[in-house]
């Protein structure tokens, strides 16, 4: 769900009822201008006062309505704007070209880390602390949140929360290069002890493949240089330039929202990206043979 009229939490409640607020007054005064407008062309001529209409319709009207309308807004855009909540989850995000780095602030100082998805549980208060490694991207989650800047050097913080469990896309709202529209990201709130589950899992360590088949495909996965740019932790891979893949088979899609995700369309990932996301860091990869590429995707997708 990607839609600020179908709110799935408090804060985007109050931005949705502040959203209907704004049409609702912008079509009455669109209506009453358009009678007057009417009036004016089908009447017949008259005497009126022009000062009174002047000052009434072109004054006093438009500054009471408008000023009624930014009050709203800005007592709505305060109620929602909180930051530091006692018990919030706290998560950061990075925005990347292009693409998403997630890492939550483990209560032992460690992080858990991984890209294009959040998962948060139902009924907590979660404050996303929002930042840019490259160029200006902007963090829109309209189902849940509003929209936020991500700009390099500096953090901004957006608190939000969810009511019910639920699956919802995000996206990058600001132009941010040539894969812009192909960025974005899931949120998926769950009940608090399938998150806390899911953290747990989430936080340790690559399970060492004991399949033949997938421990060719780890082989492969080191010899073909790829741990140069992606972590995958229990395994020597330690980069830092690409997306963490220490549970890449649990996500949703691949490539920041560009392919759902199995193994299919990992080995496809792998093989021809340029061709999937035209302009992306990561380059095609020839370097595996047909039964490599096989055994590296069935490898990453089972990394769950």
């Amino acid at each position: 769900m990607q839609s600020a009229l179908s709110p799935g939490g408090p804060e985007a409640a109050l931005l949705g009822q502040l959203a209907w607020v704004l049409f609702i007054g912008a079509a009455l005064i669109f209506v009453f201008v358009m009678a007057l407008a009417a009036v004016a062309v089908f009447s017949r001529p008259r005497a009126i006062d022009g000062e009174r209409w002047i000052v009434g319709g072109g004054l006093v009207f438009p500054v009471t309505v408008l000023s009624v309308l930014l009050v709203y807004a800005y007592r709505t855009g305060a109620s929602i704007a909180d930051v530091g909540v006692p018990g919030a989850l706290q998560i950061e995000v990075i925005g990347r070209l292009w693409w998403w780095e997630v890492r939550y602030r483990n209560p032992d100082g460690s992080q858990t880390v991984l890209a294009n998805e959040l998962r948060v549980p139902v009924g907590r208060p979660v404050e996303l602390f929002l930042t840019s490694d490259d160029v200006i991207h902007s963090f829109w989650l309209p189902a849940l949140a509003g929209k936020l800047d991500m700009i390099p050097g500096h953090v901004n913080r957006l608190v939000f929360s969810a009511d019910r469990p639920g699956i919802h896309r995000g996206q990058c709202a600001e132009y941010c290069g040539r894969q812009h529209a192909f960025m974005a990201f899931y949120v998926i709130a769950e009940d608090p002890a399938d998150f806390e589950r899911w953290l747990a899992r989430e936080s340790r360590p690559a399970v060492p493949p004991s399949d033949p088949f997938l421990r060719e495909g780890l082989e492969a996965f080191m010899r073909g240089g790829c741990g140069t740019c992606h972590t995958i932790r229990g395994t020597q891979a330690d980069g830092r330039l690409g997306p963490d893949l220490t549970h890449i088979g649990s996500r949703r899609s691949l490539g920041a929202g560009v392919l759902d995700n199995h193994v299919g369309t990992i080995a496809g990932w792998i093989a021809d990206t340029q061709t999937i996301k035209p302009g992306s860091l990561m380059p095609e990869t020839r370097v595996f043979s047909g039964r490599e590429l096989r055994a590296v995707a069935a490898y990453l997708d089972s990394l769950e």
